[in-house]
Parts: structure tokens; C-alpha cells; sequence
């Protein structure tokens, strides 16, 4: 599996719930399509964290592959429709401190 990891803050004029609705909203209908395996939403536990800055909020996508993950973006990148929506209100209320990163199970099957 390839796990492309997001971390980030959330914006103050949403709720927490709202912020994580909003993204399981984005996020299952990708996985509906057949665009992605699964995901996760996690949030630091009662603020610890080591590393300093460290946003709040990891969310995990699994993708089978590098070709599924890009089927993803291909379906996200055209900023249109129902799902555009969706990544809108995702987005929206994400602060400006997120860090992403892109890791695969080890070793792989390759």
C-alpha cells in the first residue's frame, strides 16, 4: 500500500466535528468511486506531540498503488462537480500549517 499522509491544523471558526465531516465526506466518496482503499482521521491526543509545530489533525489515504493514486488526483484535479464541493469544504478550513508526506508499506511486494 502507498499511504499518502496529511498533517494540519483545522481552522478556528470551524468545529472540530464539522472539520472531520467535512473531510469524511471528501474522503469516502473517493473511496465509493474505487479512487482509494481507506482512510483515517486521527488528532493528537490530548496535545502530545514532540515536534514542535507539529499540526493536530493526521489523515491517512491508502492507495493500492502509485497508478490508483494518481487516479485520485486526476478525479479531484478537474475542480468541478459534487465532489469539488466537497474538496472545497475540506480545504477551506484546513489552517495554513498542514505537511504532507507519501509512504509504502516496507518492504514492498515489488
Amino acid at each position: 500500500m502507498d499511504i499518502y499522509t496529511i498533517w494540519a491544523d483545522k481552522e478556528d471558526s470551524i468545529t472540530d466535528l464539522e472539520f472531520v465531516n467535512n473531510m469524511k465526506d471528501f474522503l469516502q466518496h473517493l473511496v465509493d468511486e474505487g479512487k482509494m482503499e481507506s482512510y483515517r482521521i486521527t488528532r493528537c491526543k490530548m496535545g502530545f506531540r514532540s515536534i514542535a509545530d507539529m499540526p493536530e489533525f493526521m489523515i491517512l489515504m491508502e492507495f493500492t498503488d502509485m497508478g490508483q493514486m494518481d487516479s485520485a488526483f486526476k478525479r479531484v484535479a478537474p475542480l468541478e462537480g459534487e465532489l469539488e464541493q466537497k474538496h472545497k469544504s475540506f480545504n477551506q478550513f484546513v489552517k495554513g500549517n498542514i505537511q504532507h508526506a507519501l509512504f509504502r508499506d516496507y518492504p514492498d511486494n515489488i
